[in-house]
């Protein structure tokens, strides 16, 4: 049986000669177009981690820290505070869970990453909100034993920041 002889259903036959051949092309270019996006997008972002030191980010180093001019004043005042022999920064502004740590770092880097990059932020450089809450979990799981008798009385409950009477332990002089 030749093709002329074999029955077509009637959705093939309905399609003009040749448009199977144009979908597919189509389809294989869409792929191959995905493909060197997506190569070009990963080459770029590896491009800009190893350009911009990226693997420092991922170590305790506090030099780090410092990489971004606005930083400098804050690591200048970690070197003269109490805190210098004692805490690191990511020991203060990462959370102390094991998967958090992580969470908080990525989350930092890629907001610090892209208002650097934009050059969109507040000078001098300004804690956050959410990571104000970090900071603060972080002085209370070093020091639990000292201020148990200062939390609230129920979980959520007000109490203030420790950097509200405390504000250049972890930077001095600043």
């Amino acid at each position: 049986m030749n093709r002329e002889d074999s029955p077509l259903s009637s959705a093939e036959a309905a399609k003009p000669a040749g448009a199977t051949g144009r979908t597919r092309r189509l389809a294989r270019a869409l792929a191959i177009a995905a493909v060197a996006g997506f190569t070009a997008l990963i080459g770029l972002g590896t491009f800009t981690f190893g350009y911009g030191g990226g693997a420092a980010y991922l170590s305790d180093n506090p030099a780090a820290c410092a990489n971004c001019h606005v930083m400098q004043g804050h690591f200048d005042g970690w070197q003269a505070s109490s805190h210098h022999g004692v805490a690191v920064c990511n020991d203060c502004h990462l959370s102390p869970h094991p998967v958090g740590r992580w969470v908080v770092k990525a989350d930092n880097g890629f907001f610090h990453s892209l208002a650097f990059t934009t050059n969109d932020f507040h000078e001098p450089i300004q804690i956050k909100p959410r990571n104000r809450r970090v900071t603060q979990a972080a002085c209370l799981h070093c020091h639990a034993e000292l201020v148990h008798s200062l939390l609230p009385a129920k979980e959520g409950g007000d109490m203030l920041n420790c950097v509200h009477c405390h504000t250049d332990v972890g930077h001095a002089l600043r």
